[in-house]
């Protein structure tokens, strides 16, 4: 205020100057108790300008003097509150550092004065208990948050993951449902809800979670609907082979909506075909296969479509496969598709030519013995031989393990359920299972003689008349009586024997 009094002092000096300066200064005269002072009336209001700031120079002074006290205690009050903030943040580091002597030390010392932060205070104290493994002391904090409204969602957080620490699953649950309640975005509470309905294998209940979480906005609905597919299939899968007719419709029901959510989920639509199938619609199941093929081509898928017909001859099997592969023609199991259905049909040549496109690829089993069958068609029984010395050192591929050893896909357990559908709803990605067991699946190298052809290990002299010669390292052939030392048969003088490789030649 003293700055803004010497500012329009000056100003009005400037101006009273000006003034007097340009002409008629003016005259002013003062009586006061008999005194009279006769002055230009510039002058005058210089005079009294200058006496008003001297009186508002000397109300400030003495303002300041008389709230000096005030000014003292505030200063203790901000002192005392950022001493208590301070408490409250390094508690707070060292309960997530994991040290928690230093967080409950903090803490008593925040809760002395951090006064205005009580909630802050009560939950750095349950973490400071929870970082010390004082779990009573911990859950004691947190129920004393239950009585504040606003802190209610925080202390029944923290009493359901103090519950899961001692493996009270029951108290856990109901902590999580209470905060479910409490409040509509609470994704923690819904998440854990959903893994407690999983894990029991209570499809439905599940059902009804993910939808009320979509309506909450606590998901989104691509997630959401990734989650509902992978739960409608489990709940098919759970009556798939039910004896009853009225529970099977409910499978077929099921594995319906499944494919509608998500038309690229493998397990949802062959499930759903293999049920059409048995109800004698092929056509519809011929079309939710095609259109998975397009979006995500599996073995399965086509296995599947490969067992709708079982009336038609290998060609005409081998041209419908065909078909099925030029819907998504690049794709890595279209090529593959297009060996197998070569195969089928017998053209030995373009089944070769069409496993040279995937000579590229990595290397696994499966492909190995994909090579090998198509060479060993060919008549190069040592090309195919050596594709399967490759492929025993390859490794396995994971959609091929979806299959078991009599081609039935997806034959899971109920927790390899629980998993897909945690694991295919958040990230869009299938697990396998089988492959993690290392269970035995679908057999991916072709079974060949362990040996050359008996007429192999025999190679001929240069000269006519030389004999056979066997090849002592091939378990297939009977090594001959040799003559008696006293009577060496006969050397040909002149060329030298060859012998044949014992091991494999590599593939070209």
């Amino acid at each position: 205020m003293i700055r803004v009094a010497t500012v329009l002092f000056l100003v009005a000096a400037f101006a009273v100057a000006a003034l007097a300066l340009g002409g008629d200064a003016g005259s002013a005269r003062l009586l006061w108790f008999g005194w009279q002072v006769d002055m230009t009336a510039a002058g005058a209001a210089l005079l009294v300008l200058f006496v008003s700031l001297l009186a508002t120079i000397f109300w400030n002074v003495l303002k300041w003097i008389l709230e000096a006290p005030q000014r003292a205690a505030r200063a203790r009050v901000e002192s005392r509150r950022k001493q208590g903030q301070d408490a409250l943040a390094r508690g707070f580091l060292a309960a997530a550092a994991g040290d928690g002597s230093e967080a409950r030390r903090l803490a008593q010392k925040s809760a002395e004065l951090a006064d205005d932060a009580p909630a802050l205070v009560r939950v750095l104290a349950a973490q400071a208990a929870e970082a010390a493994g004082d779990l009573p002391a911990a859950k004691a904090a947190y129920s004393a948050m239950l009585g504040f409204p606003d802190m209610r969602l925080a202390g029944l957080r923290g009493l359901m993951q103090t519950a899961q620490t001692e493996g009270d699953r029951p108290a856990a649950i109901r902590h999580a449902q209470s905060a479910y309640g409490l409040a509509k975005t609470a994704r923690w509470a819904w998440r854990a809800l959903l893994e407690a309905r999983l894990e029991a294998g209570d499809w439905a209940a599940a059902l009804d979670l993910v939808t009320g979480a979509q309506e909450r906005k606590i998901v989104s609905p691509i997630v959401a609907d990734r989650t509902r597919a992978a739960l409608l299939a489990a709940s098919a899968a759970s009556f798939e082979t039910d004896p009853q007719e009225r529970l099977r419709a409910q499978a077929l029901d099921f594995a319906l909506q499944s494919a509608r959510l998500k038309p690229d989920f493998a397990p949802g639509v062959v499930m759903a075909a293999r049920l059409l199938a048995a109800d004698g619609k092929a056509g519809r199941a011929a079309g939710l296969l095609e259109g998975a093929w397009k979006g995500r081509p599996h073995p399965a898928l086509w296995l599947a479509y490969r067992d709708l017909r079982t009336d038609e001859t290998p060609r005409e099997r081998a041209k419908r496969l065909a078909a099925l592969a030029a819907l998504n023609a690049e794709a890595r199991e279209s090529r593959i598709l297009k060996v197998e259905q070569a195969l089928i049909a017998g053209e030995v040549g373009v089944a070769r030519e069409a496993a040279r496109t995937l000579e590229a690829e990595p290397l696994t089993q499966r492909l190995a013995g994909l090579q090998a069958r198509a060479a060993n068609a060919a008549g190069a029984v040592d090309e195919a031989r050596a594709w399967i010395a490759r492929g025993g050192a390859a490794p396995q591929e994971p959609d091929w393990s979806d299959l078991d050893p009599e081609g039935r896909a997806f034959a899971y357990r109920p927790e390899d359920w629980t998993r897909l559908v945690a694991t295919y709803g958040e990230t869009g990605e299938l697990i396998h299972p089988r492959l993690e067991r290392r269970e035995r699946g679908l057999s991916d190298l072709p079974e060949l003689p362990a040996a050359y052809i008996e007429s192999t290990p025999f190679v001929r002299a240069a000269e006519g008349d030389a004999a056979l010669m066997p090849i002592p390292d091939d378990p297939g052939v009977p090594d001959r009586p040799r003559p008696p030392a006293d009577d060496p048969a006969p050397r040909p003088p002149t060329p030298r024997r060859r012998r044949l490789a014992s091991a494999a030649r590599p593939a070209k």
